[in-house]
């Protein structure tokens, strides 16, 4: 099925462009870069792919009995709204801004690509687990989109690597070794619909980088990558008064224009 909606400028895209204007396009690397405008464009309809949102959403039933395997990763560039898509692609930016800076784009792509892989696949996983468990079909037919699994899992890595001793979650200080663990209960209060499995299945997947196998994967395809191919590594970056890294900007402000500010 063809997308059947065309969402324009909502207020989530408002402050999703207010935000990235507020951190400063040159600031933002450019993979998460351009994961943030793909997925903007995507959902107000710049770009017309041949399918509608919910057709890709992230379900055992789609992926078990049906081998609709691309639903893997479409699932998690398509948003509910653009409340949804802003406050996912606001905490990505944050999230990107750090690890694209610690693993450098190639890498970070391949990280990206694994952790999707793998917080879906372990979503449909616990589906399955879930019905055999309860004997309830509801599990297997829940169809689930949003990058907000995927965010999860980063939220495992940075929270790792940052050593912080606390963290505020929506105002509340916790121990960091919990703010993942409190960020998806508090979530799931304030926000009954979100989905629990989606969001269980990205920590997972983060843990399982961290602690598991899936480090050893991204390093494997990173290092097969640096002895095949010369340096991907499109920008520039550098130290600016220890406030993080300064990207090359003319590419992202050209895109910025072209994709969002001359469309309106």
């Amino acid at each position: 099925m063809a997308r059947s909606r065309k969402s324009g400028m909502g207020l989530g895209i408002v402050l999703l462009a207010h935000k990235m204007l507020a951190t400063g396009i040159n600031h933002i690397p450019p993979i998460t870069y351009l994961l943030i405008i793909g997925q903007t464009i995507l959902h107000m309809g710049i770009i017309d792919p041949p399918w509608d949102q919910y057709d890709v959403c992230l379900s055992g039933e789609v992926i078990l009995r049906h081998k609709d395997y691309t639903r893997l990763f479409l699932s998690v560039i398509e948003h509910a709204d653009d409340i949804h898509l802003y406050h996912n692609m606001a905490s990505f930016l944050l999230k990107g801004r750090s690890l694209e800076a610690r693993y450098g784009s190639k890498k970070f792509v391949i990280l990206l690509c694994v952790l999707i892989l793998a917080s879906s696949s372990i979503y449909i996983g616990l589906a399955y687990i879930a019905t055999e468990v309860t004997k309830d079909y509801y599990y297997m037919s829940q169809c689930a989109i949003g990058f907000s699994g995927v965010l999860f899992a980063l939220k495992v890595l940075t929270t790792y690597y940052e050593g912080s001793s606390y963290q505020s979650i929506h105002g509340v200080r916790v121990p960091a070794k919990y703010a993942v663990w409190a960020e998806l209960f508090i979530i799931h209060i304030l926000v009954p619909k979100a989905s629990f499995m989606g969001h269980f299945a990205g920590i997972m997947a983060g843990v399982a980088y961290i602690f598991g196998p899936l480090k050893l994967i991204v390093n494997a395809m990173d290092t097969f990558g640096s002895n095949h191919h010369t340096s991907s590594y499109t920008y520039l970056h550098n130290t600016i008064n220890n406030e993080g890294y300064s990207y090359q900007g003319t590419w992202c402000a050209c895109f910025w224009k072209v994709c969002v500010q001359e469309h309106f």
